[in-house]
Order: C-alpha cells, then sequence, then structure tokens
C-alpha cells in the first residue's frame, strides 16, 4: 500500500500573475512554502505544504486560452481540488479570517459531512479562474459521536438505496487490477 497518494498536479489559470498573487496569499496563511520554475523552459509556481521533504504540490502555470471554469457544469476537467486541514479549528479560522475578508466565493460554508468520514469537516471555494477548492479535515481517531452519524447517515443512504447488497462501504468499494494479475493477463495468450 502507497503511502503517499498524488505527487503533484498542475493548474493552468486565466490571470497568471493576478491568481500568483492569491494563491500567495492562500498558501501563506496554510502555512505553505512556495517555488517556481525561473522561467526555464515554462513557467510554473508551485506550492508545497512539507517543506524540504515534499509530499504532495501544486502548480500554477499561465493558460495560453479558455474561459472560466463552472465547477456547476460538471464539465470535463477538474471538479475540485481538496487540502487537508491540521483540526476543524483551522477550517473555520480559514473560512473567517482568509476566504471572507478576500472576498472568495465560498460554494459551501464549513460543516460537518458524515456521509464521506466520520468527522468529515469542510468548506468549498472558487478562485478567479473557477477551480473549486476545499479545505478539509478528518480526524485520525473520530469520536464516537461522529461514527454514530456517520452510521446514521450510511443508513438514511442505504434507504434510498434498496439496490445496494449490504453496506454502502460495501457498495462503493472496487477491486483494481494488481500489477501481478496485470502481468499475468499480458502474458496469457488466450
Amino acid at each position: 500500500m502507497r503511502f503517499r497518494g498524488l505527487h503533484h498536479v498542475e493548474l493552468s489559470v486565466l490571470d497568471y500573475e493576478r491568481s500568483v498573487a492569491f494563491y500567495d496569499r492562500m498558501f501563506g496563511w496554510l502555512g505553505y512554502t512556495s517555488f517556481w520554475t525561473l522561467d526555464i523552459g515554462y513557467r510554473s509556481t508551485y506550492y508545497m505544504a512539507r517543506f524540504p521533504m515534499p509530499h504532495s504540490y501544486i502548480g500554477i502555470q499561465p493558460a495560453r486560452g479558455g474561459e472560466r471554469l463552472n465547477h456547476e457544469d460538471q464539465s470535463t476537467g477538474i471538479h475540485h481540488v481538496a487540502l487537508w486541514a491540521r483540526n476543524r479549528r483551522e477550517v473555520d479560522r480559514f473560512h473567517a479570517e482568509f476566504l471572507l475578508r478576500e472576498d472568495v466565493t465560498v460554494t459551501e460554508a464549513p460543516a460537518e459531512y458524515p456521509i464521506y468520514a466520520p468527522g468529515y469537516y469542510a468548506v468549498f471555494f472558487v478562485d478567479a479562474t473557477g477551480i473549486r477548492w476545499e479545505l478539509a479535515y478528518i480526524p485520525r481517531i473520530p469520536s464516537p459521536w461522529a461514527i454514530l452519524r456517520s452510521i446514521k447517515a450510511g443508513k438514511a443512504l442505504m434507504r434510498q438505496h434498496p439496490e445496494w447488497d449490504g453496506s454502502p462501504m460495501k457498495a462503493m468499494m472496487r477491486r483494481l487490477s494488481s500489477r501481478d494479475a496485470l502481468a499475468q493477463d499480458r502474458s496469457d495468450p488466450s
């Protein structure tokens, strides 16, 4: 099992200078570190959470064309990008001290989403290019009450989906082909 997920993602933005100014403030508030390409081959500014041992990081580069995104259209492309929060207080403070003060469009105010995971707490917002973001917190050890709220939300969802065989967790899990199984499939002539 991998202990890291996404390495990095590059987002193309309509107004690079304005976007970098916004992201400098946003990622600065969240405690990220930034570096850029020095225009060697291409232009991109990066933000990473764990300097000097980078984990996942996000690049911002100028778009060569296109128009503002609308996440509600659910068109091809990124629907939203979620960042890890340290705790619920950080989500609330980010909303009050950064998003509201910067006059950022908040699509969903801070709230708990028990159907996603016990204790899942997040705020959703949109940048100037229309890219939707989320700052989310999931406790490592959820409270018993958070677990109960998730169970209750799961049961409500099960009532809406009688076609599911068992719990939502069972219904949602999918099996992927392993490296070994894929190699076996390629070597099997039948």
